[in-house]
């Protein structure tokens, strides 16, 4: 793998320790938790509002679908809560 795709693959990674250190966290929100996870669960389900075999449109609902869910989500959850799960997530080791 060259080496932004890499860059790409390692920051997607954090961000879904992220995420998960996010759900567990006991002062995030219960509808902060159902928000990242259902953003989560759609963006790796094979099923789609849209299917993906219609140009365009089928790909254009993951890209809306998926960053509206996550920001409303995390819109929820105190700042503090976030920055503590990003540091956590950015610190350990790669296969955790």
């Amino acid at each position: 793998m060259s080496g932004p795709l890499r860059g790409l693959a390692a920051s997607l990674r954090t961000e879904l320790r992220v995420y998960r250190l996010v759900i567990a966290h006991e002062r995030t929100p219960w509808m902060a938790r159902v928000l990242i996870g259902a953003a989560v669960a759609y963006a790796v389900s094979p099923l789609d509002l849209i299917p993906d075999w219609i140009p365009l449109v089928g790909q254009l609902d993951d890209v809306i679908v998926v960053p509206a869910l996550l920001a409303l989500g995390l819109r929820l959850i105190p700042n503090d809560v976030v920055e503590e799960c990003r540091r956590v997530a950015s610190s350990s080791p790669q296969g955790a």
